[in-house]
């Protein structure tokens, strides 16, 4: 499910455009006031909603954070000032796009809507969340948070632990995890399987990764925490030979 911060201070205008949201299945939090919002950065959304004039911290110093931090999430400024040169330094800032007041919720909605599936393809296909014990995984954005932390993967280590909690109980040999993470492309030796693994268990103390003597590796469930609008990992026998083909 996506996740998408708004910071408008105006409270009726805030408490409307989280209904908006909210009502197209967009998991929102929305925030007062600037100095809130921006020790919020690190959570990581998937989209931010900045109001320009936003009080203690404004629009402007809020876009520049997120920015340098995470240059490939999606900011939408609005504004009371229709100026040209607001919006183009917006714009330079790395704004995706810039709304005037007054506008229709409905038409920001849209907005978000169409940034989103440009990025991550169709917005109704909202379940990419998968729950594991006390981990929070995003298979879009590609995050894992625990307790709301971020937990810092490598692209390797993070697509080891897509594939092993899509398929839990099912066995991997080595070799099949070297093809599958490192795409045919690596030459080294097996050891560097059991290498990424035990970095995974280090970050991940919680997955309960099993070894398999003289073979591979499997994930075997924990305890599931059901989320609303949230997939939960269950046991999945299906077939996945087509990953190695």
């Amino acid at each position: 499910m996506f996740q998408v911060y708004l910071v408008e201070p105006d409270m009726q205008l805030n408490h409307l455009l989280c209904l908006y949201l909210q009502k197209e299945g967009l998991l929102t939090t929305s925030f007062l006031e600037g100095e809130k919002a921006i020790k919020n950065i690190d959570k990581n959304p998937h989209l931010w909603i900045l109001d320009r004039e936003t009080p203690t911290i404004d629009g402007f110093t809020i876009l520049s954070e997120v920015k340098n931090k995470y240059p490939d999430i999606p900011v939408i400024m609005i504004s009371e000032q229709n100026s040209n040169i607001d919006r183009i330094v917006a714009l330079e800032m790395g704004c995706d796009d810039y709304v005037s007041k007054p506008f229709l919720p409905k038409e920001l909605v849209l907005r978000v809507k169409k940034i989103l599936e440009h990025i991550h393809g169709n917005v109704k296909n909202l379940n990419r969340i998968i729950l594991y014990a006390d981990y929070k995984i995003d298979e879009i954005v590609r995050i894992v948070q625990k307790d709301e932390e971020m937990i810092n993967l490598t692209s390797k280590e993070f697509d080891l632990l897509l594939l092993l909690v899509k398929n839990l109980y099912r066995t991997f040999s080595r070799e099949q995890i070297l093809k599958y993470v490192w795409n045919d492309g690596h030459l080294g030796a097996e050891r560097s399987v059991d290498d990424l693994v035990r970095r995974l268990r280090r970050k991940m103390r919680n997955l309960r990764i099993e070894s398999i003597y003289s073979y591979g590796y499997r994930l075997l469930p924990n305890q599931v925490l059901k989320i609303k609008g949230c997939k939960t990992v269950t046991t999945q026998n299906e077939d996945i030979q087509g990953l190695f083909q």
